[in-house]
């Protein structure tokens, strides 16, 4: 095993500094997806509790515990923080993988080390974002100023529970604004301790809270409050949309998406070596078990180079074992929860249904555990007009759409409701900025599956995203105010 003992669980809410229990008292079960079996009751927060998380991140944005401090005071704490998350990454990595069902290796050596670098990262960038001066006459000085946007809802998805509430929460607390996060159900404990090291790091009490809920009565309340200015949510384009509705039935608080996706691959008559591209098409594809709103899950192969890439992929599988979350070799682990598993059975079955050829897996796999395995799938003989091509399944299933030029594979890849990421593989440089410029979406990756880092921002067109990008200085963006202030001068 990769670990020896099970670290510590947070299983209250925090606000204000402290633990607490709901006030309905209310509790629900977290489950360990690898085995079906409960690790913990965790606290169910609701609109009461969120009204209290709110009135307290008021009080510390009104008066100034952490918006007034100078932009170094906040550095340094925030770096303290980033330390401390440091000092406990085997525990905070432990937690992401037994409640979420992700590979220790995938917590332990990116997502809680990444989430270290972006709080780094942002700390040191709060005292480099500069104001501006207006180009008046001399008769006039006018200054053009950020001022953090207030008391910020953060509402976060299970699949990178403690990343993607870094990805909110550090922009947004190096800013200068309070904070409630509402992490997804499945997936609370880590970023409850997130926000108790950030206790201890010397972020001031109210100032960042954490309540665990359902979202349909906690994450609805945070949308419909009256006193949160502004909302970020990454999940599903339904989920988002919810809260576009939230804001204009409320007080019309900023709101920032960044939803779902159905990203193209798209491999053209030129590839690169295909041992690297099958590489990259499986890390794309299949990395957290397809549970990735960027996942390539749409490869687009150009027929003359089809056959010889799909034989890279079956070989390539071999190096994709699935099991056992906690053991070091494991690359995939399981769905999140029953009803997702059955949700990705369903798109396998309807692929097979409407004539889409199974090159490997297809089925349940590991069934004696308990746990919700699927078996890592490749669909040949794709059209984009099937089901598997057109929506989102957030499961290890990689559909193989055929394309004769150019010109086709650009369409194909447009041809969907999602823009956030996409991938372009060729050895011809005009060709690659060609297509890359051509396809819309937030981030194109050539010759290599990427999101980018943390210097570049986020975000997706059409309806992967709405009213801002994560990571990037563009993220002080949706969580700052711009002020102009006019000064006549005699």
């Amino acid at each position: 095993m990769a670990v020896a003992t099970l670290p510590s669980f947070r299983t209250r809410l925090f606000i204000d500094g402290d633990f607490r229990d709901s006030t309905s008292g209310r509790t629900f079960v977290s489950e360990n997806p690898a085995t079906g079996q409960p690790l913990a009751e965790i606290a169910s927060g609701d609109a009461a509790d969120i009204d209290t998380a709110v009135r307290a991140a008021r009080r510390a944005f009104d008066d100034g515990r952490w918006s007034r401090r100078a932009p170094s005071e906040r550095k340094e704490t925030l770096l303290r923080f980033a330390d401390l998350l440091e000092a406990n990454l085997e525990e905070l990595a432990l937690l992401d993988s037994l409640e979420g069902g992700k590979p220790i290796t995938d917590t332990r050596e990116v997502d809680v080390p990444d989430a270290v670098r972006t709080y780094r990262w942002f700390a040191e960038a709060i005292d480099k974002v500069f104001d501006a001066v207006a180009p008046t006459g001399p008769d006039a000085l006018g200054l053009i100023v950020r001022e953090p946007v207030g008391v910020v809802g953060a509402v976060v998805p299970w699949n990178f529970p403690l990343l993607m509430a870094t990805w909110k929460a550090a922009p947004a607390l190096a800013a200068g604004n309070s904070l409630i996060i509402k992490p997804a159900r499945f997936t609370s404990m880590s970023v409850l301790r997130m926000a108790e090291l950030a206790a201890e790091a010397g972020i001031p009490d109210g100032v960042l809270n954490v309540v665990p809920g359902e979202g349909s009565t906690a994450g609805q309340a945070l949308g419909r409050h009256m006193d949160v200015d502004m909302v970020t949510f990454t999940g599903s384009t339904e989920v988002g949309r919810s809260f576009l509705h939230y804001s204009a039935e409320s007080n019309l608080k900023e709101i920032a998406l960044e939803m779902g996706g159905k990203s193209p691959q798209i491999v053209l008559a030129d590839p690169p070596d295909l041992d690297r591209v099958a590489e990259q098409v499986l890390v794309a594809g299949l990395m957290n078990m397809g549970e990735n709103c960027s996942a390539g899950s749409r490869l687009l192969v150009h027929r003359s180079v089809r056959d010889d890439l799909v034989e890279q992929l079956v070989e390539g599988l071999r190096a994709w074992p699935v099991g056992d979350p906690l053991e070091d070799e494991t690359r995939l682990g399981p769905m999140i929860e029953k009803p997702h598993l059955d949700k990705v059975m369903g798109y396998i079955e309807a692929g097979k249904a409407e004539g889409a050829r199974v090159v490997t897996g297809g089925e349940r796999t590991l069934t004696e555990t308990g746990g919700y395995f699927v078996a890592p799938t490749i669909f040949d003989d794709v059209a984009n007009s099937m089901k598997i091509a057109r929506e989102e399944i957030f499961g290890p299933v990689i559909s193989i759409v055929p394309f004769d030029d150019e010109d086709e594979a650009i369409a194909l890849a447009n041809q969907t409701n999602y823009g956030l990421a996409a991938s372009v593989y060729t050895t011809n440089l005009d060709r690659a900025i060609r297509v890359a410029r051509a396809v819309r979406a937030g981030t194109v990756g050539v010759n290599a599956y990427s999101e980018g880092d943390i210097t570049t921002p986020f975000g997706g067109y059409k309806e992967s995203g709405f009213g801002g990008r994560d990571k990037g200085l563009e993220a002080f963006e949706q969580y700052t105010e711009k002020k102009t202030i006019w000064f006549a001068l005699g």
